[in-house]
Parts: structure tokens; sequence; C-alpha cells
């Protein structure tokens, strides 16, 4: 994720002022400082900072209490614009000439002027072509998590996202219900995403719901209530569209100078793990991937903690963990070439997950975690056993001041780590890649994918009308 800069609270205000001071505004000044401001809005209307995308327990981008387009109006004669709309029907009335101080015109023999103005203009576009904002939520049985963004490219660019620790899924091993106490704590996470998603004016969103809901026999009346009280429809989806849409968003991280790769999920309450091909093609030497075979398994770091104790494991019990792992891997009919493959050395891990981020926060030994530094970073298996076991030996209260874990992870870990060490000692490989993403991505990714095929298509079939209509 790029980084940007703070955003200031006399950002587009220095200039506007200087301008009313002079009593005669001039119009190259004037014009420059409209379209500047209305190019900035179109950009990036809140000017955000990834910055706060600091903290897996409690991501946020921005200011939740602070609306998403800038407070601040441009004072400029005596009028007061505050939204690009009213700033280029100013510039469109203003265009041969300039407002003062006593509503009268002054007008600019200048022709460079205004052309150099008309092709500022230009460089603006208009506010009905600006580019949509999709938002994806994430509910699984340990997080909520939100992301909004408009597409960039072949890609998207990141406007907000939140994420929050609400264990969904606390209990449900025992009990097969969702406790009163988890589903107020996740509707009232839900309750902000859902303010932000307004501020942001999200064009189109999808909402999934996976293992906890998936497991819960109230999941329906959960779900009805989370509607009732937020608004937010959510879908509960199928392991195996989990698996695909966790490879969809963590497709850039693939090495393409490998045969294959293991990208796995260690969730709450389940595990999704995808075998992907990488296939060579012959247009560009490039290389794209499919999922070969993918497998779910029933455990994740809120039931492990939950039946084993994340408390204090001793060595004996985290070899139960993983032996047990290890024992569900092997009663899978899973391809045998994947194994060889890694054996030689030709394949790699993709993780996303909270264990595998806290891992590579720990390893780096960061004051804070930071996203910019964890995403996309390449770690030895050898690094991931060293950080796991550090984890282990220490108490509840030391990997709590672990500034990547937290309070709010330090009994979860080191279950993740043994489902880890399962997966590793299953396909021995040498590397493993860093994701601080996934299952969103893969919504965001899927819809921009989706619109822009719809889009192209409708631009086909016009061109293809018209070409009639002309023969």
């Amino acid at each position: 994720m790029s980084k940007r800069r703070k955003p200031h609270a006399d950002d587009g205000q220095t200039a506007s002022k200087s301008v009313v001071q002079k009593g005669v505004v001039n119009v190259d000044e004037t014009e420059h400082v409209l379209d500047k401001c209305d190019r900035e809005y179109d950009r990036n209307p809140s000017r955000i900072t990834h910055d706060l995308d600091n903290a897996p327990m409690n991501e946020t981008l921005g200011d939740t209490d602070k609306q998403s387009i800038p407070s601040s109006k441009k004072n400029i004669g005596s009028k007061s614009f505050d939204t690009p709309e009213n700033h280029r029907l100013a510039v469109a009335k203003k265009r041969d000439g300039v407002t003062r101080h006593d509503g009268h015109q002054q007008r600019s023999d200048s022709s460079k002027t205004k052309q150099r103005c008309q092709k500022e203009r230009r460089r603006s576009p208009p506010l009905n072509k600006l580019k949509p904002v999709y938002a994806a939520i994430d509910l699984g049985t340990n997080n909520c998590r939100l992301l909004i963004a408009s597409p960039q490219g072949r890609s998207h660019r990141v406007i907000d996202a939140f994420s929050r620790i609400v264990r969904l899924g606390e209990g449900l091993g025992v009990h097969g219900v969702l406790s009163d106490a988890a589903m107020n704590r996740t509707i009232e996470a839900l309750k902000i995403c859902s303010q932000k998603m307004s501020r942001r004016r999200v064009n189109r969103h999808r909402f999934v719901a996976t293992q906890a809901c998936r497991s819960a026999s109230n999941c329906d009346d959960f779900l009805a209530r989370v509607e009732s009280e937020t608004g937010l429809c959510f879908d509960v989806i199928s392991p195996q569209e989990e698996a695909r849409l966790a490879v969809k968003g963590c497709a850039d991280l693939l090495d393409h100078n490998s045969r294959s790769a293991i990208i796995f999920d260690i969730g709450g309450g389940s595990t999704e793990v995808s075998l992907v091909n990488l296939d060579r093609t012959t247009a560009g030497n490039k290389r794209r991937h499919k999922i070969q075979s993918w497998f779910s398994l029933p455990v994740g770091v809120v039931s492990l903690s939950e039946r084993w104790g994340g408390d204090d494991l001793n060595q004996d019990l985290y070899e139960g963990i993983v032996t047990d792992v290890r024992r569900m891997i092997a009663e899978l009919d899973l391809p045998k070439d994947f194994e060889k493959e890694f054996r030689n050395g030709e394949g790699h891990f993709v993780g996303t997950s909270g264990t595998v981020t806290s891992i590579a926060g720990v390893f780096l030994n960061l004051d804070r975690y930071r996203r910019e530094a964890v995403d996309g970073i390449w770690l030895t298996s050898d690094d991931v056993r060293e950080v796991s076991e550090r984890l282990r030996v220490m108490s509840m209260e030391e990997r709590s001041r672990q500034a990547c874990i937290g309070s709010e992870r330090a009994d979860l870990v080191v279950c993740g780590c043994a489902i880890l060490e399962a997966i590793m000692r299953s396909w021995p490989s040498e590397r493993i890649r860093v994701a601080d993403r996934g299952l969103r991505e893969g919504l965001l990714t899927s819809m921009i994918e989706e619109d822009r095929k719809r889009k192209n298509k409708r631009r086909r079939q016009t061109s293809g009308s018209m070409a009639k209509k002309k023969s």
C-alpha cells in the first residue's frame, strides 16, 4: 500500500486567502485554485493517509468522526463554495471576467491566461464521470473487516478500511449458537461500517459471512437482526467460494518463477487451503494461476483455543494440535504432484491471516503494526518456526505486550502457529510470503471485473448497432 501524506488543516486554504486579500481577484489565480480543489476532490475525496492502517486488531483509515468531504470552504470574493459543482459554476460564470468584493467584474485582457485556464478545466473530469466506489465486508468467526475502494487501472485504490476483533464465534463450538454478547459486539462494529459506507457514498457493495454463520443454528435470526439494525444484508458463502476469493485477493503476490503455490487462510473457525498451478502462457511469457484443488479444515484459532486453551500451551499440547491437523490433511484426497514440486523447491506458500501477519510483525520487531512493512514480505520456514517458538514459551502477559499481537490476539496466535506448522510439514517449503490481504480484496476485484466486462459488452453492442446503421 502506497504511503500518502497526512491531510493538513490548512490544505487548500492558504492560496484562497491570499487571493481574497488582494481586493481584486485575478482570473488566473481564481480558476487555478478552483480547478486544483476540483481535481483533488475527484482524485481523493478525503485525502486519507494509509499510515493510520497500522493495527491488525482494529485498523481504520480516515477519521470516523469527520465527514468524508473536506469541511473547509474556499472563500473567493464575497462568495463561499463548498462543493466541486459550485466551483465549476463559479468558473463558468467568471470565465470572461473576475469578481471583486463589491460584486463588479473586471475584464482580463490576457489571452494566455484564458488558454491556461481552459487547459486546467479540461484536466478536471465532470462529476458524472467520477469513478464508482465499492465496499466489501468480510464477517468471520473472529474479525469484522471492511474495505472501501475505487478502480485504478487493473486494480483498485483503497479509500477507507476498518477492522475489529468481535469474536462472533465465541462459544460456538460448545453451544452451537451465537451468543448474545458476541452478536452485540458484531452489530456495534457493523454500525461503524455502515456509517463509513454512507459517508463514502458507496455505489456497489457485497457483504459475506463465513464459518461462524455457516455453523450457528441461529444464523438466520442473527442476520435478520443485522439487516434490521444496520441495513446491511449478508450472504453466507461456501468454503469453496471463500477459498476462491482469498486466491483472487492474493493473486498479485504469487511468485511467477514458481510452478505451484499454496494459499492458506487461517481463520477463527476454519482454515481454507488452495493448491494453485502457475502455468506459463505464450503471450508475453506471462504466468496465470489456476486452482487445481482446495479444501477447508474445520479448525481455526478460536475453535482450537477454546478446545485446547490458548493461554499456556506446553510442548506436548502444541505437538498434539500439529499432529491432529496433519491427520486431517492426510485424510484428504489431494494431488500428489504438489508435494513433489514443493520438495524440489518449485513451490511456495502465501499466507493470508492474522497469524501470519502477526508472526511477520514480531519477526521485524516493529514497535507498531505497519501494513506496508508486512504485506508482501518473504519469510523462510526457519524464521516462522523461530518466532512461533518464541511466542509459545511466552506468558499471556508477554504476548499481550507485543505490539503486533496485543491482548485481543494473545490467546489465539499460538494455536494459529500450530496450524501453520502442520501445513508446512505437509508441504515442505523454505519460502512463505505474507499477505495482509485476502477475502475483502477478492470481493472488490470480482465486483470491479464484473462491472468492467458489463461496460465493455455494452460498448461493443453500441458500436455494432452504429455500424449497422451506417451500412
